[in-house]
Formats: structure tokens, sequence, C-alpha cells
């Protein structure tokens, strides 16, 4: 019996985690939608302004792989529609063909810092409701 009360405790755990999660990531789609941006488009820039804190700086993209919860496809193809929208460049890695980086256009640093504190807000109000234990 003793098990079973173990796993349904970390079961509410995971729910209380999979509900915050959730809920922080509609309301950050929710105030980035005006600016055109989702939770995971801001993610990708949010990781490349801090990776590449200069104009022209790069960052590879399978460097963003294991940061950004999507899969490497889903990714790329962010990074596609990212890059139509004129927020990010990417280029072919001269070392290694088979490699691609990623730029922040300025269109996209500007974008970037505007939206910011938007999202730094949702992450205050909605992680601050948090149960310690999590």
């Amino acid at each position: 019996m003793g098990a079973t009360t173990a796993g349904a405790g970390l079961e509410e755990q995971w729910r209380d985690i999979l509900s915050v999660h959730a809920r922080t990531m509609c309301e950050i789609d929710r105030v980035l939608h005006p600016h055109g941006l989702g939770a995971s488009d801001f993610e990708v820039l949010d990781i490349l302004a801090s990776e590449t804190p200069r104009e022209g700086d790069q960052c590879r993209v399978q460097n963003l792989v294991g940061r950004v919860h999507l899969s490497q496809s889903a990714l790329s193809r962010l990074i596609g529609r990212l890059e139509k929208e004129g927020l990010v460049e990417r280029s072919v890695c001269a070392e290694d063909r088979r490699g691609v980086w990623v730029a922040l256009t300025r269109r996209g640093r500007e974008l970037h810092d505007e939206v910011l504190p938007l999202q730094r807000g949702v992450l205050e109000r909605t992680l601050r409701e948090r149960p310690p234990e999590l």
C-alpha cells in the first residue's frame, strides 16, 4: 500500500508540473501573439540573444536542439519561419557542410528586446503561484 501512496504522490506532483507548464505556455502565447510570436518562437530568440550577444554572432542549430523542447525537424521548421519573417538568418557551416549556423537579425534583436519584459512578466506571475515543493 505504501508504494501505491508514494506513486500517487509522484503522479500528483507530475500533474502539478504539467499544469504549471501548460498555464505558463498558454499565457506566454497569449501575450506574445499580438507581436506575431508564440512561446517556442520566443524561446529560440531568447536563447540566440543570450548565446550571441553581439550583432553578427552565430550559433549552431545543433546547439539549440537540446535547449528547446522541440524535435529537430520542428525546430528546423520554426527557424525557417523565423527566417521568412526576417528575425533570423541561416548559413551553412564552412567547416562542416552538414552544420547550419543561425543568427539574430537586427529586427530579431529588436523584437526580442521589446517582448522580453512580457515573457518575463508571465514567468513572474505563473511561477510565483507554484507550490514550493515543485
